[in-house]
């Protein structure tokens, strides 16, 4: 589904400028700020619907390569929204690569140079107590975020009483990642089986 949108210049930098804040809260990655940037795309500006979040973040997941590529889905996918559709042909392909540029560019350059510069003092200095301390104390905090990721991504299609065998099947591959060496990659192929077969 399209949702037709005309974004004006300020909005297009709002995308940047938001993206570019949740860099800096990108602790545990940037699949960790997936809940800021539901409310942020769905629930506050309306850009992309339910089933376009989650559809992005499935896609970029399922594919090699680096799991911030799906901030770069979302871009495109609003693009592609504020152009009509695919149907708009090269103005939809100009402004999904402009969506996908604005918000690639917000959530990576922040990050990305103070991280750098981080791991160079860290490193330098890792034997420090303080440092030490930081680390510890930054684990619980990536897992709640992790935890509100899933939640807000499995929400996205109702409740744990109306779609248990989909909250069933995200409890179950969190604890078999958690305690086995299993592959991600074949947590996800079991998922795609289960819903090609509409089980979940």
């Amino acid at each position: 589904m399209t949702l037709p949108l005309a974004l004006s210049a300020t909005e297009w930098l709002g995308l940047f400028v938001h993206f570019l804040s949740l860099s800096l809260l990108a602790v545990g990655g940037a699949i960790a700020t997936a809940p800021d940037m539901h409310r942020y795309l769905v629930d506050e500006r309306h850009w992309l619907s339910d089933a376009q979040f989650s559809s992005s973040i499935a896609l970029a997941q399922a594919a090699p390569g680096p799991n911030v590529l799906f901030v770069a889905v979302l871009g495109w996918n609003v693009g592609v929204n504020a152009a009509g559709g695919m149907a708009a042909g090269l103005h939809a392909w100009g402004l999904g690569a402009l969506g996908m540029a604005l918000a690639m560019l917000g959530i990576m350059l922040p990050s990305t140079t103070l991280t750098f510069a981080a791991a160079r003092w860290g490193h330098r200095n890792r034997e420090l107590r303080v440092v030490r301390a930081f680390k510890q104390g930054l684990a619980p905090i990536v897992v709640a975020m992790l935890i509100a990721t899933g939640w807000i991504l499995a929400g996205g299609h109702g409740g744990p009483w109306a779609q248990w065998p989909l909250w069933l099947l995200a409890i179950a591959s969190a604890v078999l990642v958690w305690r086995t060496q299993i592959h991600l990659l074949w947590v996800l192929a079991g998922g795609a089986v289960l819903g090609a077969l509409g089980w979940v």
